[in-house]
């Protein structure tokens, strides 16, 4: 089971992360007015330190255009960008077609009321080249990402069956409801969960003890 972090913005952050047990980091770059939103340098250096520690960094954002996404990835050596907006399957073709051999992409795929938002494109972001999807909460008042909204377990399992690839988990996961997605952690495409709220300590930075608490429930079994 991977386990991600997301949302660091400093070396320590990321440093605790590691030691939590995280395989992967996100990093958010252009994600407009996001709280954890970091400039070119800062996702180089903190993309570095996320090596140099043993966990994968992951481009976390909400834009549509390749280019700058594709430049940021080289510039950073980023092995993983995750796509949490509302991208056509042409911005996953471009970035597989004119990013780095090996690059992995996630596309991130919005529930609300148990229906998804992108349920007629699954098959048009398989062909387009995503490696993995990752399932995430919409808020009652739209908004996307870092929301600590729970996803029923039901409906993940549902879209799972309609999907083929790997996915990875998110919207409000804790140490305390593992049990409560018992579906789709057996699912045969499960790949693994990805925490926000729930690492994060009383100053609102990714807390060492508080995640490593949500990594020893998730992978107790």
């Amino acid at each position: 089971m991977l386990v991600k972090f997301c949302g660091a913005t400093r070396a320590a952050e990321v440093g605790d992360m590691a030691e939590a047990g995280a395989d992967l980091v996100g990093l958010w770059y252009r994600v407009p007015g996001g709280p954890a939103e970091l400039t070119s340098a800062q996702l180089t250096e903190l993309a570095a330190t996320a090596r140099e520690r043993g966990v994968a960094p992951v481009l976390v954002t909400f834009a549509t255009d390749p280019a700058p996404l594709l430049q940021a990835v080289a510039a950073a050596s980023i092995p993983w960008i995750q796509l949490h907006g509302y991208q056509p399957p042409s911005v996953v073709r471009a970035l597989r077609r004119d990013g780095p051999p090996g690059l992995k992409i996630a596309k991130v795929l919005h529930l609300k009321d148990g229906t998804c938002a992108e349920g007629g494109l699954t098959a048009a972001y398989e062909r387009a080249g995503a490696d993995c999807f990752l399932y995430d909460a919409v808020a009652p008042d739209g908004r996307i990402g870092s929301t600590a909204r729970t996803l029923d377990d039901a409906a993940v399992t549902a879209l799972a069956d309609r999907t083929g690839l790997p996915f990875l988990l998110a919207g409000g996961l804790h140490a305390g409801n593992r049990d409560a997605f018992a579906g789709a952690v057996a699912h045969p495409r499960f790949l693994g969960i990805d925490v926000d709220s729930a690492a994060r300590g009383e100053r609102g930075l990714l807390d060492a003890r508080r995640a490593a608490a949500v990594t020893r429930a998730w992978r107790s079994r």
